[in-house]
């Protein structure tokens, strides 16, 4: 049993662990990778007192505080959130289940999925969302890239540093990136271009191993041979799984109060995920503490204890 368990592993999650950490309490982070959508950009200027101006770095520092407090981490994609009497079930989609006194949602926007058998059972065993994160992994290796927008094209870009070949497929011959980032790629020698092709099923054994792909004129199939996909596909919200137990606006955010508590106690929630205004890493690690902070409260009146004053006064 956890005293916290946060869904999500980017500025308002790991921001929510530290401080729930600092307040002694036993801390669970599930995430999909580390730094969600701050990860996306390598000049970040605007995070005070950060002058490094690489989103990965900061987030890396984040992680790493988050671990010295004492955050547990499982990497893997939340499915259904259940109350039970004083506390909630989360189950992720490999079937694991935690149980947690209170829970932070956290995970912002999410990467939109394939949809395609296999793909969430190697979800961190090959399938990555984060080429920033995970391309480095993969070091004289065979990886495919899914997607033809800036970020799917910047990350095959990414890929011909690292991997010994780089396929990337995309359900049409048009790609919407920046004319420069495409013409870095198709002019890679490490690189195969998969048009008019659609992912299909992933298989392998205890890690990925094959992307069969699936050709949209003629329906024929292909079978890669590649130890890693990155999907970059983009990002939508999903609420879907709390939509039951929170209450959400017209967006299908999730609507909280001025100190990151929902419609339901018990459960917290902080950065995109939320109805806040302003979708930048500063404020969402403002909002992650504070619903760490609510979530320590929350608790000490639970178990009948005295809640210390938070403010200066």
């Amino acid at each position: 049993m956890h005293d916290v368990i946060v869904v999500g592993g980017g500025a308002a999650g790991l921001t929510a662990a530290i401080y729930a950490c600092r307040k002694r309490l036993r801390t669970l982070v599930v995430t999909l990778d580390i730094g969600g959508q701050t990860n996306l950009t390598e000049h970040i200027e605007n995070y005070p007192g950060y002058t490094q101006k690489s989103g990965p770095g900061l987030m890396k520092t984040f992680e790493e505080q988050a671990k010295a407090f004492g955050t547990e981490f499982v990497f893997g994609k939340a499915q259904k959130l259940e109350k039970k009497d004083k506390s909630f079930l989360l189950t992720l989609t490999n079937g694991e289940k935690y149980d947690g006194k209170t829970v932070i949602l956290a995970y912002g926007k999410v990467p939109r999925t394939l949809g395609i058998p296999g793909e969430e059972m190697y979800l961190g065993r090959g399938v990555s969302t984060c080429a920033t994160c995970d391309m480095p992994l993969f070091k004289g290796k065979n990886v495919a890239v899914i997607g033809g927008g800036n970020s799917a094209l910047e990350a095959a870009e990414l890929g011909t540093k690292f991997a010994k070949k780089v396929y990337l497929v995309h359900r049409r011959d048009g790609f919407r990136a920046d004319e420069i980032t495409v013409d870095k790629v198709k002019s890679a020698s490490n690189v195969e271009l998969v048009l008019f092709s659609v992912p299909a099923e992933i298989k392998g054994d205890k890690f990925l191993r094959h992307l069969t792909v699936e050709n949209v004129n003629t329906k024929k199939r292909r079978t890669l041979d590649v130890d890693g996909v990155f999907v970059e596909i983009g990002y939508a919200i999903d609420t879907d799984f709390v939509k039951h137990l929170v209450e959400l606006n017209k967006e299908r955010e999730i609507i909280v109060n001025d100190v990151g508590e929902t419609s339901c106690p018990g459960i917290f929630a902080c950065g995109d995920v939320t109805q806040i205004l302003y979708k930048q890493t500063v404020i969402a690690a403002g909002e992650g503490a504070k619903a760490g902070l609510s979530a320590y409260a929350y608790l000490q009146r639970m178990e009948g204890k005295p809640v210390v004053k938070l403010d200066w006064a």
